[in-house]
């Protein structure tokens, strides 16, 4: 399985002691206090800092060899434009005439600190609000497109995981073909363009207009503070790692859970807030199966591909079983069938 290591075999994340971490942004300027959290992330290590004034900074030290400069850059800039439009968005700070420093072989950025709870989403107000900020998130996305980050597409999450997976003996031989017969069968119908609209015709991600997304839209993503008695609060918006080009429903379906009945009430809420700002393509709902299908595929792919790094072992000890590639193959047999369905509609 391909590996990501140093010259010593170790993965370079075990070189990210908390004192690198104190002396890259003592580099820049920001003097700890000696207080510091790891915070949930497996992509990249992220911790807040309380520096000797108190105030609490978040530092982000980038995964290596995931993205260039150029594309790290173009994140940056996505969240100052959404930044200065107002929109909730939580970005780096510019220190020294950057956002993007590097110390002992790692690119790191520095955010504010931010607090808030994971949003409510079966509450009306929560996620009329959430579709209002997600529709003004996608107008200045929609203002210009990205030159350097990659697009959401059926090739890079789909194909390109099944291959890689495939090609590097991930999946055990008492599961392999079924697996293989499964995904195939999921990427054969997202491919021929069979994702079937509420008028009856059909709706591929080739046909979807294309725009700037936050790319990874789940809850965790979202913090939401209480209203303060000056009508501060709701929800901001972090971690724009994953922003990508895509269609605009793939910042609406993964906030949609239960079942069809609790999901169609979830997304007529959602709707009704994105429609106040920017109008929304219905036909774009025939794509929220097949989304789902790649991020199943590319999400194993993903587990596999970052093995060698030693946080991944133990936070997802069941990965790599023939138990799991059975749930797997089940899950996509079930998609297939989920894809064959009318989407859903508001």
């Amino acid at each position: 399985m391909h590996t990501l290591t140093d010259t010593c075999g170790l993965h370079p994340f075990s070189n990210l002691t908390p004192d690198v971490v104190l002396d890259a942004l003592a580099g820049i300027g920001l003097y700890g206090d000696g207080r510091l959290m790891a915070l949930s992330s497996y992509e990249n290590r992220v911790y807040q800092v309380t520096l000797e004034d108190g105030l609490r900074v978040v530092a982000k030290f980038y995964r290596p060899e995931r993205w260039s400069r150029a594309q790290i850059l173009e994140e940056h800039a996505f969240a100052a434009e959404l930044m200065a439009a107002e929109v909730p968005a939580v970005g780096p700070l510019a220190l020294h005439g950057s956002t993007l420093h590097q110390h002992a072989g790692f690119a790191f950025s520095v955010s504010p600190w931010r607090g808030g709870r994971q949003p409510e989403l079966d509450d009306f107000e929560v996620l009329e609000w959430t579709g209002r900020f997600l529709a003004r998130i996608h107008s200045v996305g929609a203002a210009q497109p990205f030159v350097a980050r990659p697009a959401l597409d059926w090739h890079s999450f789909g194909t390109e995981s099944r291959d890689w997976l495939l090609g590097h003996d991930v999946i055990p031989l008492d599961v392999q073909s079924a697996w293989r017969d499964a995904c195939d069968q999921a990427l054969h119908l997202i491919a021929n363009n069979t994702g079937q609209t509420s008028a009856g015709g059909t709706f591929g991600l080739k046909d979807a207009t294309q725009l700037r997304l936050h790319g990874d839209c789940h809850p965790g993503n979202i913090l939401w503070t209480p209203l303060d008695e000056w009508g501060r609060g709701g929800p901001h918006f972090v971690d724009l790692d994953d922003a990508r080009t895509g269609p605009a429903v793939q910042d609406l379906w993964m906030l949609l859970s239960g079942e069809r009945p609790q999901r169609t009430y979830q997304l007529s809420v959602l709707l009704d807030g994105y429609e106040q700002f920017r109008s929304f393509d219905r036909r774009e709902l025939a794509l929220i199966e097949p989304l789902r299908t790649l991020r199943l595929i590319h999400y194993s792919a993903w587990l596999a591909r970052r093995w060698a790094d030693p946080i991944f072992p133990i936070n997802f000890p069941w990965f790599g079983s023939s138990d799991y590639w059975r749930g797997q193959v089940d899950m996509l047999h079930e998609q297939i069938e989920a894809m064959a369905e009318a989407p859903l509609s508001v």
